[in-house]
Parts: C-alpha cells; sequence; structure tokens
C-alpha cells in the first residue's frame, strides 16, 4: 500500500442485525479476524437484511473492504477526534433548550 494507493479484499463476514425491544443493532465481524482501520470503506454484498420485531437475523454474507491510502489514514486520524466533536452538545446553562 503506497502513499495514494488503494487496496481492495473480499473477505467472509456474519451480519447480525437485531430488532427487539432491549436492542436495535446491526453488527459486521469477519470470519477471518480481519481488521478494519481508520478510514477503510466496508460495504457487505448481498440484499439488505430486514428483521422482523423482536427476533435477531444472522447471515453469512461477503464483505469487501476498500483499504484507505496512507495518505487518507493520516488524513483520518487527524480529523477524526474533530469530526466526533459535531455529535457532542454542550450546555453550560441552568436551562436547556432544544
Amino acid at each position: 500500500m503506497g502513499l495514494l494507493t488503494k487496496e481492495v479484499e473480499r473477505h467472509p463476514c456474519t451480519v447480525e442485525v437485531s430488532h427487539c425491544f432491549e436492542s436495535l443493532h446491526a453488527h459486521v465481524r469477519f470470519n477471518d479476524g480481519t481488521v478494519v482501520h481508520p478510514g477503510d470503506e466496508v460495504i457487505v454484498k448481498g440484499p439488505e437484511i430486514m428483521a422482523p420485531y423482536g427476533e435477531i437475523v444472522r447471515e453469512d454474507r461477503e464483505a469487501v473492504i476498500y483499504r484507505a491510502s496512507r495518505l487518507e489514514q493520516l488524513w483520518t486520524r487527524l480529523t477524526g477526534d474533530l469530526e466526533f466533536m459535531e455529535l457532542c452538545e454542550f450546555s453550560f446553562s441552568e436551562e436547556v433548550t432544544l
């Protein structure tokens, strides 16, 4: 992997979609232990998974990982903390209005 080049990798994965009262989530776990790094993009192949209410659905799929170039990794690490702060809401007054 060079300064500006990207790599494309294919890996088997398990997709878990939960639509329960206790938990509403979707997780992707790589079956071969692959690790995703900052700046990488992951696309899971196949049709969308819809879990009926109260159920957890697990399916084996293939994921395509577009590895970030070294420059993209560096940029993501430098700006990631700043973008995270956009998700935070701070209030220093006694009255909270949204």
